[in-house]
């Protein structure tokens, strides 16, 4: 295994490993006493890379954790093979956006982990304790041609009545512009407003044009082929897709987009290649 390229889950992993006595001396009291949400859980465990802090691993269930990052084996046991990679001084972890949709959290990290890299997590519960983990996880780049990050921007939760309506729309987006390749685009987006955080392309419709020509003259591909989820909280909407990607590549595109008024103002995202089926360590699959 490429252990540079090992996403976020196995960050995780790490340090719910050094915690495992921990967990198997968790009581159900202590677990049901909390008084967290539960986004306020996983930003807790994600922040105990940080501080060292063992309460956190008791918000997982030790006996159900299914893992759908595919360099690491299932459950907390998968672990054990990277622990003996850890560097020195550890990890660290900083959430910029946490969001939950029902029995979902999903998070938008910068990571410290062999070098700096950029990473969405998504955590499903089950009676209020972590039962399964997904993540897309990619190295930061500088920032794009028109001077944004791939952290900056909005951050601040809005429109919480609308969060179904904006899911939709951004549903009918992914099916209209990127998987039956129609050009409605300002039915979805605003070009007034539309700020891009994607590293190789620059705001606006604009921005967005440009980026395709490139990869039509240089034969290369961004094809969206299925979308698996779509989870949000208020303005924001995370997608969650596969296609293809630069030469053809087998790809994970994990979208995070702000809305206004019903229209896409923001855009952050992480592309990542998904490995062959014969480097899996578990067989839950990508999505």
């Amino acid at each position: 295994m490429n252990f540079k390229t090992i996403t976020a889950a196995a960050v995780l992993g790490l340090s719910l490993m050094a915690c495992t006595t921990a967990t198997k001396n968790a009581t159900k009291e202590n677990l049901s006493s909390t008084e967290l949400s539960k986004k306020e859980q996983v930003v807790a465990l994600l922040n105990s890379f940080n501080t060292g802090d063992q309460t956190p691993i008791s918000y997982i269930n030790p006996n159900k954790y299914i893992q759908h990052n595919l360099g690491v084996a299932d459950g907390l046991e998968g672990f054990g093979a990277v622990m003996q990679h850890a560097p020195e001084g550890g990890f660290k972890a900083d959430v910029i956006r946490s969001f939950e949709d029902g029995e979902y959290v999903f998070t938008h990290t910068k990571y410290d982990f062999f070098g700096p890299k950029v990473g969405f997590d998504i955590f499903r519960f089950e009676k209020g304790r972590i039962v399964e983990h997904w993540d897309n996880l990619t190295t930061i780049q500088p920032a794009n041609a028109s001077g944004h990050t791939q952290f900056d921007g909005e951050t601040k939760i809005t429109d919480l009545d609308k969060t179904e309506s904006n899911k939709k729309v951004v549903k009918n987006f992914i099916d209209d512009i990127l998987l039956a390749h129609k050009t409605n685009f300002t039915d979805y987006i605003n070009p007034q407003k539309y700020i891009q955080h994607n590293p190789s392309i620059a705001d606006g419709l604009e921005g967005f044009g440009a980026a395709m020509q490139y990869f039509a003259k240089n034969g290369l591909v961004m094809e969206f082929e299925k979308t698996h989820k779509i989870l949000g909280e208020g303005n924001f909407v995370l997608s969650i897709s596969e296609g293809k990607f630069g030469k053809g590549e087998h790809t994970a595109f994990y979208d995070l987009f702000r809305l206004e008024d019903g229209k896409i103002v923001e855009h952050w995202d992480v592309i990542a290649p998904i490995p062959a089926k014969s480097e899996w360590k578990n067989e839950n699959g990508k999505f």
